[in-house]
């Protein structure tokens, strides 16, 4: 049996990143232990009775054995939580976390972390809308892309580390990259940020429209909007605070988007249809190359199963 990366980890959080986590390091020889913590005292009790590890009385307590610390919270409290517990990490120990931003959340935990604990920011791509212990499963990062944003340069320990959380991250099932920071920011900016944030606003949208009634809305969503709904179910607390730590790039990805929505608004007024055609048609090339790449599947789902998703 092939040993476990990780004698013993610590999971701050356990909602549905953190249970996943959990569940997937047991299952495919991640970690040996796994120590659990959450501000929530029942979602960490009901993690508890899951079975997903060993709940700790304290952050202090959850991380100062473990050879791994996962903060798996949204990226605005992430700061606070690891100068909350960092000191209490021991030497050669490693600080990360699954935030969808890295800038700012790869300041703070190098703001707390004390000398000798190693700082990998992570990331990765994976998720649904749904949140809590229940909600995770072990195959969530099956052939998804886990994202790590090491510091530049390093010692042979730093980049010992690294490689180790990788090797972590690949036994989960996924699949590892290396990147810098800034262009993760940019990058998620407009592959999921810019994504939710459309979402939620033409949820909205829809939902304020006054010619147009909520009953129908509802009764006869088509499955473009139901997708839309689904990714706006996402939980809010998160996404607001993506937006907040994530604002420059989210700022940027959104101007470009504004000036091709102007664009496109001015050829439906125009009925020019040479230039609806084309776009469209390069739309779809980017979807059948997403299925290429096995980031999705072609098969029609139409209740969208997000376990498999």
């Amino acid at each position: 049996m092939t040993k476990p990366v990780f004698d013993t980890i610590a999971i701050i959080g356990v909602g549905l990143i953190g249970s996943s986590v959990a569940r997937a390091a047991k299952e495919k020889g991640g970690a040996t232990n796994v120590v659990l913590w959450d501000q929530n005292s029942a979602t960490l009790g009901r993690a508890a009775e899951l079975g997903l590890g060993k709940p700790a009385a304290s952050m202090t307590a959850a991380v100062a054995d473990a050879d791994a610390v996962f903060h798996c919270i949204p990226v605005g409290a992430i700061g606070a939580a690891a100068a909350a517990c960092a000191g209490a990490m021991k030497p050669g120990a490693i600080l990360t976390d699954v935030g969808s931003v890295k800038g700012n959340v790869a300041r703070d935990l190098r703001a707390a972390a004390p000398q000798g604990v190693h700082v990998i920011p992570g990331h990765p791509i994976a998720g649904t809308e749904n949140s809590g212990p229940d909600a995770g499963f072990a195959s969530l990062f099956e052939g998804r892309w886990c994202i790590l944003t090491p510091e530049a340069g390093g010692d042979a320990d730093y980049l010992a580390a690294v490689d180790r959380l990788a090797e972590f991250w690949q036994r989960l099932g996924s699949r590892v990259e290396r990147m810098d920071a800034t262009r993760h920011d940019l990058v998620l900016a407009i592959t999921s940020h810019l994504p939710h944030l459309i979402a939620y606003n033409i949820v909205a949208t829809a939902h304020d429209m006054e010619s147009v009634t909520e009953g129908e809305v509802v009764k006869f969503s088509a499955a473009g909007f139901r997708d839309f709904t689904r990714i706006a179910a996402s939980d809010p607390t998160m996404w607001r605070d993506v937006f907040l730590n994530n604002r420059e790039a989210v700022i940027e990805a959104l101007g470009r988007f504004e000036d091709d929505l102007t664009a496109l608004r001015k050829a439906i007024r125009n009925g020019d249809g040479d230039i609806l055609f084309d776009l469209f048609t390069h739309a779809r090339g980017i979807r059948r190359s997403i299925i290429e790449a096995g980031q999705d599947t072609a098969a029609p789902n139409f209740g969208r199963d997000t376990k498999k998703t």
